[in-house]
């Protein structure tokens, strides 16, 4: 008689017995472990920096930035960049490290300069596939929906709202926060193809983030009124009390001198307390020209610039200062720096007018002297102590609505980096339509028939020998697209009222009637112009329309464009939407 099979010894599926189940499942789960250990210890930073090539590399670029220390002590290391969360995903990642191992044996990049040497290829793997990702490990951590842009700088605010609406994604804009830089190694087809908005991305704008917005917005506007006003009534009380030290000082002299002694009155007389005011700052420009603006290998704002149409003040108002101070130190876009010189003037500006005129005050404090090395003397312009200019213009003219006078200077340039020489100028065929006196002036893209942005093959930038046609000039010119430019010297207190087009005309307009003053360390510049003209190069203003607007001043006998800028700006009347709200006397 058999012996009856014991219970480990009965059959389940396929002739498996219990025993060998249970083996088995405990052989599957030692193996389950053993390979999730394994993965898990080569996940780490540890195990990335093992080997020399990584550690005396990629780390130590690592280590200075804020993804390895920052004030909330969270820490991204390697994988949590470089390895996929998702289990599937991660272990395809794993399997193509094999050719990594491979590389390594190979000692690929066992010497710095090795790595270098395939630094842009290593990178390009990385961002491309970031790109195939919508930048999934970006988003382990940052989440486009629970951004709160109350803490984001306004630049940051409007770049990710057109990554919402445009379907951009994080290494769009963000190569090289952990490791140098080599974005400008690429092509500009690679780079075109690279950051180009993709629609599959396009997502929703979460409601927490449009609320956000509306409260920041609300919250700086009002933050920025408050300040206005409070320097405001400083000033307001500086004067009262210059004016009762001036006025005891008189009296002290006896009746006839404080009579001889009184200072003229002014011809322009307005109601100030009727103007608007608004402070703007106006910051050192460097060399970033009009073709800098548009060439996205240096400007990381050109796509939303050029394809959006969006206008620099919408990035870059509440940044000026930070920028002036960047540009004026020679850390970016200025190869010739001058030492000690300020990189930014916070001015205010004061509007109003009446039936026939604009009105326009202008006020800043003065600056140190700064002598320019590279000029005799440490003066550029030794006759003129400050100069100011302010260009007006339709959106007629290509560039105006969002970049205001930008689009008037150019790489090309008297004193920028592609400025022709002279003797270049003298031998050109337009010689006798330019005049090269001064060298190459602005002028605007509607007088060219091309302009040369990227410098490929070694072109230099611009297009100052590019010129249109005569006809085609005037044609441009009857069709409203030119700028419209006054420009007050202190040094004889003379002023100009000319236009720009295919170069700078210093005259032919109405003319303005200025006033300036240097008191107490603050220059006042008050501006009347006529509101309407017939006159060559004149734009006549009405109510119901926008125009816009912006400011230079040379200060410290300054020339060219060693200037402060503003950015581009709307002007109107009685209009709340303008920056620069004209309200009436």
């Amino acid at each position: 008689m058999d012996k009856k099979s014991g219970f480990m010894s009965r059959k389940l599926w396929l002739g498996t017995t219990i025993a060998g189940a249970i083996l088995f499942f405990v052989v599957g789960i030692i193996f389950w472990g053993g390979f999730n250990t394994a993965m898990e210890a080569t996940n780490t930073t540890e195990f990335c920096i093992g080997c020399h090539e990584m550690e005396d590399n990629v780390y130590q670029e690592y280590t200075p930035t804020i993804h390895y220390s920052n004030r909330t002590g969270v820490r991204a290391g390697c994988p949590d960049c470089h390895v996929p969360r998702p289990w599937v995903h991660k272990v395809v990642r794993k399997i193509q490290a094999s050719n990594e191992l491979l590389h390594k044996a190979l000692g690929t990049i066992d010497t710095p300069e090795k790595f270098e040497e395939h630094r842009l290829r290593m990178a390009k793997n990385v961002w491309n596939q970031m790109k195939k990702t919508d930048s999934r490990e970006c988003r382990n951590c940052h989440n486009f929906e629970s951004m709160n842009p109350e803490f984001q700088k306004p630049r940051a605010r409007k770049q990710h709202l057109s990554g919402f609406e445009n379907g951009q994604t994080c290494i769009d804009c963000h190569k090289g926060i952990a490791h140098n830089s080599v974005r400008h190694m690429l092509s500009d087809d690679e780079l075109e193809k690279l950051e180009a908005p993709n629609p599959d991305y396009i997502r929703p704008v979460p409601q927490m983030y449009i609320d956000g917005l509306a409260k920041v917005e609300a919250m700086e506007a009002e933050e920025a009124e408050v300040a206005l006003k409070a320097k405001i009534d400083a000033k307001a009380v500086e004067e009262k009390k210059i004016a009762a030290a001036v006025a005891a000082a008189l009296a002290s002299q006896g009746g006839d001198a404080a009579a001889g002694a009184a200072a003229p009155a002014s011809a322009i007389n307005v109601d100030w307390s009727k103007a608007s005011t608004r402070e703007v700052t106006l910051f050192y420009p460097g060399e970033a020209s009009i073709e800098w603006v548009m060439n996205g290998r240096e400007h990381g704002g050109s796509r939303p610039f050029m394809k959006g149409g969006e206008r620099c003040v919408t990035c870059h108002e509440k940044e000026t200062a930070d920028m002036g101070a960047k540009i004026v130190s020679g850390e970016k876009a200025e190869s010739t720096p001058i030492p000690g010189k300020r990189g930014s003037i916070p001015v205010t500006v004061e509007t109003t007018y009446d039936a026939d005129s604009l009105y326009m005050r202008f006020s800043w404090e003065d600056g140190e002297h700064a002598p320019v090395p590279f000029v005799e003397g440490g003066k550029m312009d030794p006759q003129n102590p400050m100069k100011l200019a302010l260009m007006l213009s339709t959106d007629d003219v290509e560039f105006a609505d969002r970049a205001g006078c930008w689009g008037s200077c150019h790489h090309d340039a008297r004193s920028m980096p592609d400025t022709p020489a002279e003797d270049v100028l003298a031998g050109s065929e337009l010689k006798d339509r330019l005049a090269f006196d001064d060298g190459v002036t602005k002028y605007i893209k509607e007088s060219r028939t091309k302009l040369e942005v990227k410098g490929r093959r070694g072109k230099k930038r611009g297009g100052w020998d590019k010129l249109r046609s005569e006809e085609e000039l005037v044609a441009a010119y009857d069709e409203g697209r030119y700028m419209d430019l006054v420009r007050y010297s202190s040094g004889d207190q003379s002023s100009e009222d000319g236009m720009l087009l295919e170069q700078r005309h210093m005259n032919g307009g109405q003319g303005s009637e200025f006033e300036a003053t240097l008191s107490a360390g603050t220059w006042t510049v008050v501006m009347k112009r006529g509101l309407t003209s017939d006159q060559k190069g004149d734009i006549s203003l009405e109510k119901g329309n926008l125009y816009n607007i912006g400011f230079a001043i040379h200060d410290d006998y300054s020339d060219a464009r060693f200037h402060h800028v503003s950015l581009g700006y709307k002007l109107g009347f009685d209009n709340a939407e303008a920056e620069f709200n004209a309200t009436a006397q």
